[in-house]
Order: structure tokens, then C-alpha cells, then sequence
């Protein structure tokens, strides 16, 4: 006979008021990297920092790599924990690039049938133009999935109002989130913080997710990625959507977010 919960541990120590606590949440949503985490450690990630995730993106093009059954019971584990997972964006723009816009009605398809209920649709490596970019939205959510556009480009850079637009196309086109790419709001591995301003300032932040960076983006080290974390969580507050979360790293994010990690108590 299972025992119950019991009292978590330190109970009298409070959580801060402005943090959601419980999914769904509608603001708050930490999204992981799932770059092809065995099943069994997918399985412990998920019963000790499960009520922290809240998306999991199999990254890149990986979906293809695996053997059916192990995916499909992978989704399943995630959606029980009622964590949803969703195909990283360069695959869509892999199948765009290698057969053309005519094989994405089989690429959507056989998203549904594999278990998949949302994907993500970028340009990081093949640009889309905005009609592109607006259609291949459309088309998807017409075919029953739940999509989440990624804006940025290295255009964008240098006029960052160009990232409001991007998000706007998607939003209009049906996406449900928008995620924004870490590169925008990096300089030398420091935030744009002049960026994050206008973000705030030109969308709906509960819609919008913040990718965080990783060793992919050039000049980041582990340091910088803590110290975005932190100014990310001191401007938005402890419900600002993050994305790109390592998984190993799940506690300690949500341990930032409430206080109890490096940056300190909220101020």
C-alpha cells in the first residue's frame, strides 16, 4: 500500500506568492531539451522534477533516430505527467528543405499518429519568408496539431522590432506560443536587456517563451546561461515562460525562480 505524500521537506519554508505552482499553469511554463534521454532516465527526471516541466522538446530532427515503440512510450510517459511534448522546429524545416512543402502533410500526419499533439515551426537554418511562414502555420493547425512558432533571425539583430512582427505573423497565423531565440537576446553572452524591454513592451508575455542558451551559440559559457536566468527572472518576475531548460538542471531552474537558488530571495 503506496504511503502518502506527506509534508514536503522544509514545509515551513514559504514559496513565493507570485510563482504557479500547479499545471497547467498559464504562465510560468519551463520547456526542457529532450536531445534523446534513455527512457529510464526520462522516467526519474519525470517523478522528481515532473511538476516543474511543463514541455519537452525532442530535439532537432532525433524523432527519426528512435525505434517506434520506444518514442511512442516516451510521449506517453511525458503526457501522464501531464508534460507536453512537441517536435523541435528544425526537423519541419529539414522536411521543408530535403522533399518540399508537399511532404509536410505526411510529416503532420505522421506526428498524430506517432502521439504528438503540438510541433514547432522555425527558421533557423532555412529562412521562410512571412507568407511561408504564415501558411505553414495555417496548414499545420488545419491538420489538428497545436504549434509553436520560433522567431529570430540574424536580421533581427540588428533591428530587434523585427522579432514583434515575426511573433505577430504567428500568432494572427493560429500558433499557441511563440518562442523567441537566445541568440536575439545575447551580446557577447550578455542579455539585450534593450531587447527584453521591447518584447514586453510590443506582445503578451504569458504567450511567449524565452529560449535560453546553450554551448551551440557561440561565446556562451554556463555562467552566462545563470546569469540570464537570473536577469530574466528579476525583469519578468517568477513566472516568466523559459525554454531550453537542460534537464539536469530542472531543480535548480525552478529553485531560481522562487528564490531558493543562487540569485536569492525575490527582492
Amino acid at each position: 500500500m503506496n504511503k502518502p505524500p506527506g509534508k514536503p521537506p522544509f514545509h515551513f519554508v514559504p514559496i513565493t506568492a507570485e510563482r504557479s505552482l500547479r499545471k497547467p499553469r498559464a504562465n510560468g511554463r519551463t520547456m526542457i531539451v529532450d536531445d534523446g534521454m534513455p527512457i529510464a532516465y526520462t522516467r526519474d527526471l519525470v517523478a522528481l522534477g515532473g511538476a516543474y516541466i511543463d514541455l519537452a522538446k525532442i530535439k532537432t530532427g532525433t524523432a527519426r533516430l528512435y525505434p517506434r515503440a520506444r518514442l511512442v512510450e516516451k510521449l506517453r510517459l511525458y503526457k501522464r505527467n501531464r508534460i507536453q511534448p512537441f517536435l523541435g522546429g528544425q526537423f519541419h524545416e529539414y522536411v521543408f528543405a530535403t522533399q518540399g512543402a508537399k511532404a509536410l502533410p505526411k510529416y503532420y500526419a505522421e506526428s498524430l499518429a506517432l502521439g504528438f499533439e503540438a510541433i514547432e515551426i522555425s527558421d533557423n537554418v532555412v529562412p521562410l519568408t512571412d507568407a511561408q511562414r504564415r501558411q505553414q502555420i495555417r496548414n499545420a493547425v488545419a491538420a489538428g496539431l497545436v504549434v509553436y512558432g520560433e522567431v529570430g533571425s540574424k536580421e533581427t539583430l540588428s533591428n530587434p522590432s523585427l522579432l514583434i512582427g515575426q511573433a505577430k505573423v504567428c500568432f494572427d497565423a493560429g500558433a499557441a506560443l511563440v518562442l523567441v531565440e537566445a541568440a536575439e537576446l545575447l551580446d557577447r553572452g550578455k542579455l539585450r536587456s534593450k531587447t527584453v524591454d521591447l518584447l514586453i513592451r510590443g506582445l503578451d508575455m504569458s504567450r511567449v517563451m524565452i529560449e535560453l542558451p546553450g554551448p551551440w551559440i557561440k561565446d556562451v559559457r554556463s555562467c552566462d546561461i545563470e546569469d540570464m536566468k537570473k536577469a530574466l527572472v528579476n525583469a519578468l518576475g517568477p513566472d516568466v515562460n523559459l525554454a531550453n531548460v537542460p534537464p539536469a538542471s530542472i531543480i535548480d531552474t525552478e529553485a531560481t525562480r522562487t528564490g531558493l537558488g543562487t540569485a536569492g530571495p525575490p527582492k
